[in-house]
C-alpha cells in the first residue's frame, strides 16, 4: 500500500485510478482533488 502524500489516506498501487510521476518517483492519490492538489505544489507535500 502507499501513502496518499497529500491526505495520508493508504492507496493500493494495484487499483489506484490516480496516479502521476514526480522527479522519477511515482506517487499515488485516493481522489483527483488529491492529485490536483499535488501537482499545484508538490514540493509542499514532500516535506
Amino acid at each position: 500500500m502507499a501513502i496518499d502524500p497529500v491526505c495520508k489516506m493508504e492507496v493500493d498501487e494495484k487499483t489506484a485510478e490516480h496516479v502521476t510521476e514526480y522527479k522519477g518517483e511515482k506517487y499515488y492519490f485516493c481522489a483527483p482533488g488529491c492529485k490536483k492538489a499535488f501537482g499545484e505544489e508538490p514540493e509542499k507535500y514532500l516535506k
